[in-house]
């Protein structure tokens, strides 16, 4: 059917508060550079009161990875949980603003929407501390089975698996996909994440998902090996379909007896929040429109490309008119 969703994107629903800093910052507030690290409230707030002036955006993995595949012209939804609050309303007007299908029923009690403060340092890195508040509190009552057998691909983020109700979701999405003869797709999200959890996405990455994205850290820090190279051997054996991002080195597609290589496209990096994000929702837009595995890459380079080259993690300018300027697509 026509109506039918090409990608569904389920993830923690954030809005993003940037704010430009030294690396002095994060030393005196004990963040990891480039990393997510998850907070409380307390700590939050904190880190809030101690930035320069910021800017407020929504985001969160694949909710941006949803608005990339809407400005391309795809047809994307999105699952996530916000708080019938001031910033719940921000985000449900941005996504929906923007194209995307998004139904998930608000919370009226307990806790408020989600944020991240994503510091971004003279070098374009971004560390980001998140609150999850509302967005953690997703459970198997807001997978929408009709929505999921719906879509082509069911893709995720792997930030999600720090709860056990997430999770459950999760699980509950990808045994419908399953079962209509849909995709399933994950994004491992952070090397940090892939250090709290390598044994169950090991499981996943070999058992359980059609389409693997992830960049080289997080690659690297599935299999616990040195180089790129070697992390590619020891994913072989069971990949399906992945494409695995090198920054500036571009990316590589791997499917079965199949290698492909893609050259980054140049920018001026000013914030690298939601590159990869950005990336994936090129690769699925070009992958359900049935584009060569080549182009889906060049497609996602192009998405990254244009959302590094400003502060924020969603596009600002239509990635179809890109998309035919740049590449003749």
């Amino acid at each position: 059917m026509q109506d039918d969703i090409q990608v569904l994107c389920i993830g923690n629903a954030i809005v993003d508060i940037f704010g430009q800093v030294e690396d002095s910052f994060l030393v005196e507030h004990e963040r990891i550079k480039g990393s997510m690290m998850l907070v409380d409230a307390e700590t939050s707030a904190r880190i809030y009161d101690s930035m320069p002036p910021a800017t407020e955006r929504s985001g969160g993995s694949a909710g941006n990875t949803a608005a990339g595949i809407a400005s391309f012209g795809g047809r994307a939804a999105y699952i996530g949980k916000v708080h019938e609050d001031q910033l719940g309303a921000v985000f449900r007007h941005d996504i929906r603003a923007i194209g995307v299908r998004y139904d998930t029923r608000a919370n009226t009690e307990g806790m408020p929407t989600a944020t991240s403060m994503i510091l971004v340092t003279p070098d374009a890195q971004r560390t980001m501390s998140t609150f999850l508040g509302a967005c953690g509190e997703l459970t198997v009552d807001d997978i929408d089975e009709n929505l999921v057998a719906s879509a082509e691909v069911t893709y995720f983020e792997g930030y999600l698996w720090d709860r056990d109700n997430q999770k459950d979701a999760i699980l509950k999405a990808m045994d419908i996909a399953h079962k209509h003869g849909r995709q399933v797709a994950l994004s491992l999200s952070d090397s940090f994440c892939v250090d709290r959890f390598r044994k169950e996405f090991v499981e996943l990455v070999h058992d359980r998902v059609d389409i693997l994205f992830a960049n080289e850290d997080e690659i690297k820090s599935l299999y616990q090996v040195e180089t790129f190279e070697e992390a590619a051997r020891e994913f072989s054996p069971y990949v399906k379909l992945a494409a695995l991002t090198r920054s500036e080195k571009g990316s590589v597609v791997l499917a079965k007896d199949v290698c492909i290589e893609v050259p980054a496209l140049p920018a001026k990096v000013i914030d690298t929040t939601g590159a990869g994000d950005l990336y994936a929702a090129g690769f699925l837009y070009g992958y359900t429109n049935g584009h060569s595995l080549e182009d889906c890459a060049r497609l996602g380079s192009l998405a990254a490309s244009e959302v590094i080259s400003h502060l924020g993690a969603r596009p600002e300018v239509s990635l179809a008119k890109l998309k035919a300027e740049k590449l003749g697509l």
